[in-house]
């Protein structure tokens, strides 16, 4: 069963237990509250015997009693905080099911984090919940104010059975179905009733105590102020000014990349749209700049990271390219008129198509779950904390970004001359499929350089992206091509093989207008290219 999804933006307070709960309707806003009402939660969280989970700020538990019981799952914020409030966590439910198994559908969106590692009961709380519904003039429950009275024990690791911190008393403001603006004035209330800005970032976390949970960074890093940018990661405004170190631009750059993976693993577990893709294009950025910026690190760490970045990105690239060909020629067949021979040829196209995708597809779901996999996660992770940088290239992130882009721009001109002196056919097809990857490249590199070089290596990575789309239809008909006539040669009747060679035809005219289209879109962006970004 999929588990059901929603978005929770909260915020916690300490207070002492002789604390009294504010009158709540005085704070703007709010025109009244509902009748309290009390309920007692017993809650199970599960984790790592390393708190993995805690570290990464993600809670897991099996929580009865009160109006939501069930097993949660609370991943950490995608965005930052505002003025106004905090940033909203996903939060996913599902059934209670068994007390020691957590259900698959949950799971899904951890093993990135586990890693091979099989959570357990690590900590148990008993919570005494009175709730405060706060309503508008409308009538509109808007959030509510929840006073907890909570009991904590251990279960797992090394502290089991202790606790300094094994009861307290906090309030909790979550909103139903007002707005972050509400978060102040009733902030306002709790604080002159004694209130303190929680502490802690969720009760697992007091639970466990300080320093035992949410001392790593949100991707999981603990914080370093190593000069060369090791912390640059969780901060990108160390990026400011002219005197970043160039491996900083590195960092903020593939720690980005490595939390866009983290976050989308779950998603390609579930086949849910455009994830192959996205996972995909981050490990391609990643091993992009680590070419670009190679002389910055030890030479034997990072061809390692790369290699591993170059079978997972092949891996992915499979069912991705099953998924874009499908699609297309899917399309093209729609436009087709009704006629004899459509049917059959629409059959063949998705069952050949459906067949690729599936197998591929299976390889990744085994690679997912692979010792290869978790360890590639760990050494980006590694290298993204504790950079291999080399003791003699300290060098400016602006002077090494600008050399970046310049060495990337000159390389896809070189492929460019390659391909207008290639012969027509296989030879030609073969040397725009080299200048659509180094127009790729050349865009990820800009990226990273637009981290220190603003508008301009912007620009030059916009320009590289429409370089790289315009070659990307043409080489998706090349595909289609060469699909379509493996097809044609299976022994097709005739009204079947015509559909074929109609489809044959449109491949031709969709590559003959996406050359002409790219020598429009090079022309454009040549002077761009040749001033580069210095």
């Amino acid at each position: 069963m999929e588990a059901s999804r929603g978005l929770e933006i909260e915020k916690k307070y300490d207070v002492d237990d002789d604390a009294a709960v504010p009158a709540l309707e005085q704070a703007a806003g709010v025109a009244r509250t509902g009748k309290p009402h009390t309920d007692l939660l017993e809650a199970v969280y599960f984790d790592t015997p390393a708190h993995d989970l805690a570290a990464r700020r993600i809670t897991l538990r099996r929580r009865t009693g009160g109006t939501d019981a069930g097993w949660h799952l609370k991943l950490p914020p995608t965005a930052a905080a505002t003025a106004e409030g905090p940033a909203p966590r996903t939060e996913l439910h599902a059934p209670l099911g068994r007390p020691d198994a957590v259900p698959d559908s949950l799971l899904a969106h951890l093993h990135a984090y586990l890693r091979g590692s099989v959570p357990v009961p690590v900590v148990r709380l008993e919570t005494r919940r009175t709730t405060y519904p706060l309503y508008g003039d409308d009538g509109v429950h808007l959030a509510d104010l929840a006073d907890d009275h909570v009991t904590a024990e251990r279960l797992a690791g090394r502290d089991k059975g202790t606790s300094a911190h094994g009861q307290w008393r906090e309030w909790e403001v979550e909103l139903v179905h007002g707005g972050p603006a509400l978060f102040g004035p009733v902030e306002e209330l709790l604080t002159a009733a004694g209130a303190r800005p929680a502490g802690h970032a969720s009760k697992l976390a007091r639970a466990l105590g300080a320093g035992k949970a949410g001392a790593k960074r949100s991707n999981g890093a603990a914080p370093d102020d190593d000069a060369n940018g090791s912390d640059a990661g969780s901060n990108p405004a160390l990026l400011a000014g002219k005197r970043a170190p160039a491996a900083a631009v590195v960092t903020v750059f593939v720690a980005s990349q490595i939390d866009e993976i983290l976050a989308i693993d779950a998603a390609v577990r579930l086949e849910e749209p455009e994830a192959v893709h996205t996972m995909r294009s981050s490990a391609r950025r990643i091993r992009s700049v680590l070419a670009a910026y190679g002389k910055l690190y030890r030479a034997s760490p990072v061809r390692r990271l790369r290699g591993e970045l170059k079978w997972l990105g092949r891996l992915l690239g499979e069912p991705r390219d099953a998924e874009v060909l499908r699609a297309q020629l899917r399309s093209q067949l729609a436009d087709l008129p009704p006629g004899e021979g459509l049917a059959a040829a629409t059959a063949a196209v998705d069952h050949r198509t459906g067949e690729n995708f599936d197998a591929a597809y299976r390889l990744v779901q085994e690679a997912l779950g692979s010792a290869r996999y978790f360890r590639l996660l760990d050494n980006l992770e590694d290298f993204r904390d504790n950079p291999p940088v080399r003791a003699d290239a300290v060098t400016s992130g602006r002077k090494a970004a600008a050399k970046a882009v310049d060495k990337g721009a000159r390389k896809l001109k070189r492929s460019h001359k390659a391909a207008t002196r290639a012969r027509r056919g296989t030879d030609q097809e073969l040397a725009l499929h080299r200048v659509r990857k180094d127009a790729k490249r050349l865009r990820y590199v800009a990226e990273s350089a637009a981290l220190v070089r603003g508008k301009r290596a912007a620009k030059v990575a916009k320009a590289a992206r429409r370089q790289q789309k315009i070659l990307g239809s043409f080489q998706d008909a090349v595909v289609a091509r060469e699909l379509l006539t493996a097809l044609a040669g299976d022994g097709s009747d005739p009204p079947t093989a015509d559909v074929y060679t109609e489809l044959l035809s449109q491949q031709d005219a969709i590559m003959l207008a996406a050359h002409a289209n790219y020598l429009k879109a090079r022309k454009k962006s040549r002077d761009l290219f040749r001033r580069g970004i210095i």
